[in-house]
């Protein structure tokens, strides 16, 4: 009998103190994509994808243009000038291919970069609003299934913190 009532202690003793701590959410990707400085990035981003855009185009002309002037000149070529301008697209190809897969990577350093802040941000800002409320928890609606009527929507006062005004 007595291993059992101690059993019974060992499982409810948790959940009388986790019914003690406040619990809020958060949608935190919809508050993520309100801030104002979301605009500001995504204007760098664009403007980086368009430059990127511009140099393969440029490199996709550069090939195409050698393809033609190969094609179209081919008579009375020996066979070291046609392995020498094979040897060229090949070249180019191997560019386009360099230059597709530094881009990307380039895009997405940048993108990291310019996105961690907003994170941080976003992070503390909630940090902050958990502390002045005294919210144990605080997570992030879109990840639950149900959130219970005691639950608290911290969202407002996440978005006031951080100057969001819709």
């Amino acid at each position: 009998m007595f291993k059992k009532l101690f059993l019974l202690l060992l499982v409810v003793a948790p959940l009388a103190m986790f019914a003690q701590d406040k619990i809020a959410f958060v949608n935190a990707e919809e508050v993520f994509s309100k801030m104002p400085e979301l605009k500001d990035v995504e204007s760098k981003l664009a403007t980086k994808s368009e430059t990127i855009r511009k140099n393969i185009a440029a490199l996709e002309k550069e090939y195409n243009d050698k393809l033609e002037a190969f094609r179209g000149d081919t008579a009375n070529l020996t066979e070291a000038i046609i392995l020498d301008r094979n040897k060229q697209l090949e070249d180019l190809q191997t560019r386009y291919q360099t230059f597709l897969q530094t881009s990307q990577q380039e895009y997405e350093k940048e993108q990291q970069t310019l996105i961690t802040p907003l994170q941080e941000k976003l992070r503390g800002a909630i940090k902050t609003v958990g502390d002045e409320n005294g919210y144990t928890y605080i997570l992030n609606a879109g990840a639950l299934l149900h959130f219970g009527s005691n639950a608290v929507d911290a969202g407002p006062k996440v978005k006031a913190k951080l100057g969001i005004t819709n």
